[in-house]
């Protein structure tokens, strides 16, 4: 059974910094690209950053360019993002997903090739 979860979310001020974790099992991390993605209060799941499986290509919606990094471990079955100078509209629920690539450097930040996803973990930045 595939499972994703989330940690590393919380109650911060605006500038603070955060690093996500998004622990796999059941599956083999090495052939999925992974992606983060958001919902904040009353709107749609929106893309964040994608990491191809073997962290060779990355890609940022535009608003978290700069301040966001996701980074991977395979060996560890772990993805990360680290996210820097948090301001109050980076407020929602952060979610991580797993796109079945197999050997393709794939990184696609369109939510329906996602196979897995994860329960979500809320972040909450406060001015």
């Amino acid at each position: 059974q595939v499972r994703l979860v989330e940690s590393g979310g919380g109650l911060v001020q605006t500038g603070a910094s955060l690093r996500l974790s998004c622990a796999a099992s059941g599956l083999t991390l090495s052939r999925y690209a992974m992606g983060w993605f958001r919902q904040a209060p009353g709107k749609g799941r929106d893309f964040v950053a994608v990491i191809s499986r073997s962290g060779q290509i990355t890609d940022y919606a535009n608003s978290v360019k700069g301040r966001f990094a996701i980074s991977r471990d395979n060996a560890k079955n772990t993805v990360y993002l680290q996210m820097n100078s948090l301001q109050p509209e980076d407020t929602a629920v952060y979610y991580c997903a797993a796109d079945l690539t197999v050997s393709s450097e794939r990184a696609t930040t369109g939510q329906g090739s996602y196979d897995f996803w994860g329960q979500g973990t809320q972040v909450t930045v406060f001015p």
